[in-house]
């Protein structure tokens, strides 16, 4: 069992590409290789170079590997659908340029669906005929980046989407063939939903094929859920604390992880405002030390 520990750049704060308050992208190379990571996410499409020249030579010069990337879109919104290829072909073809793996499908946040992240009594849900357009919406970009480009895909259930809550996510599973949808798990988001992290990688585990690493500061989960905050004020509070101070049982994790022979990545993911956090550095080096001290190296 082979486990490698990488980072993401939206533990920097980078959510989207040309949002003016991201670091330089040569910043978050040059931060996640000083606090000991050796891979790293593309972070959303056009944040770094689409040129394989440019950004291969700045992975190279930091010793670092791309991992893979997010397509982070609307999924949900059938008249999106032009946004979504574009961020899903763009995406695929900056991966295979670098070698990278995975390739990790977000149905982004949507208005109806935003209030009542954390609730899932309370969550609309699509009719049948929504549902079905919408899941072969995901079904068609898996089948892009499986059989045309060769990447793992793994869906990556997110607050306030339409893929949030354990029903909805082994929904999908079922309705569309593991051999082209794998599971990208994220701990801190399925907390944030309301589930127990361990529980279901415990059930699934023989379909996830890459691991977000995200913890959740119960105090914050509970006032933000209370007040229907928004995904990114919650983001701005501190929702996704330090890995170790929330809760997220990660000992439990890695012995998951470990039982069932895993190989491969998990990354870390604080999402955060990059104009709050006054230390993301410091923040990647405490979660690179945290997970060393139970045995993740």
């Amino acid at each position: 069992m082979t486990i490698r520990i990488g980072n993401a750049p939206c533990s920097w704060g980078v959510e989207f590409a040309q949002d003016p308050r991201n670091p330089a992208w040569e910043t978050v190379l040059q931060q996640n290789a000083a606090a000991g990571y050796k891979g790293i996410e593309l972070g959303p499409v056009g944040f770094m170079p689409e040129d394989p020249v440019e950004l291969g030579e700045s992975l190279a010069r930091h010793e670092l590997e791309l991992i893979g990337g997010v397509v982070f879109r609307p999924f949900h919104d059938a008249t999106a659908w032009d946004d979504v290829m574009d961020g899903a072909v763009r995406t695929c073809k900056a991966l295979t340029a670098h070698g990278a793996k995975h390739l990790v499908l977000i149905d982004s946040i949507s208005p109806r669906r935003a209030p009542t992240a954390g609730r899932a009594s309370e969550a609309e849900q699509m009719d049948k005929a929504e549902w079905v357009a919408f899941r072969d919406r995901i079904k068609t970009i898996a089948k892009l980046g499986a059989e045309e480009y060769g990447l793992t895909v793994g869906i990556h259930a997110h607050a306030g989407g339409f893929i949030d809550f354990e029903p909805e996510l082994e929904r999908l599973l079922d309705e569309v063939d593991e051999r082209i949808l794998k599971i990208c798990f994220d701990t801190g988001h399925h907390s944030y939903a309301g589930y127990d992290p361990v529980a279901f990688m415990r059930r699934h585990m023989d379909r996830i094929s890459y691991m977000h690493f995200k913890d959740i500061d119960p105090k914050v989960k509970a006032d933000v859920i209370a007040k229907r905050t928004g995904f990114y004020d919650a983001c701005g509070q501190g929702i996704f604390c330090n890995l170790g101070q929330g809760d997220v049982d990660f000992a439990a994790v890695r012995q998951v992880l470990t039982d069932a022979g895993f190989s491969g990545w998990c990354t870390v993911e604080q999402d955060c405002d990059p104009t709050l956090d006054p230390d993301p550095l410091g923040d990647a080096l405490a979660n690179r030390n945290y997970l060393e001290t139970i045995g993740f190296n």
